[in-house]
């Protein structure tokens, strides 16, 4: 499923914070040995910041990633590509995940919407 960029959907939401696309699957975390190495958008990786890598949303891009488990929903800026294993739609960053509340267990069922304000 491609994002559809540049949709103006009617909400009563701020503009930063209306979804544009969504996707539901399973997201994991990355951390520990990428720290510090450069990510596919050239920046280096910070396990400490809250980000995440998708196949083909673009970089820069926000997104709203909720937990389906738990209910719990935090905002990421997309800065990677991956992840790359088969059955997953979305790495973290090892931050991300704690907020989430997956850290433990390493993988839980998520819900990712691109925000309207993406670039």
């Amino acid at each position: 499923m491609l994002p559809v960029l540049g949709c103006t959907p009617k909400s009563s939401l701020p503009r930063r914070e209306r979804a544009c696309w969504a996707q539901t699957g399973k997201a994991s975390w990355y951390g520990g040995a990428f720290d510090g190495e450069r990510t596919a958008s050239g920046e280096l990786f910070n396990p400490h910041v809250l980000s995440a890598a998708h196949p083909s949303l673009p970089f820069g891009a926000h997104v709203r990633v909720t937990n389906l488990d738990n209910g719990r929903s935090i905002v990421l800026r997309i800065n990677d590509r991956g992840p790359f294993a088969e059955d997953r739609i979305l790495d973290v960053s090892r931050r991300a995940a704690h907020e989430l509340g997956f850290l433990r267990r390493g993988v839980a069922p998520v819900r990712v919407e691109l925000l309207a304000d993406a670039p």
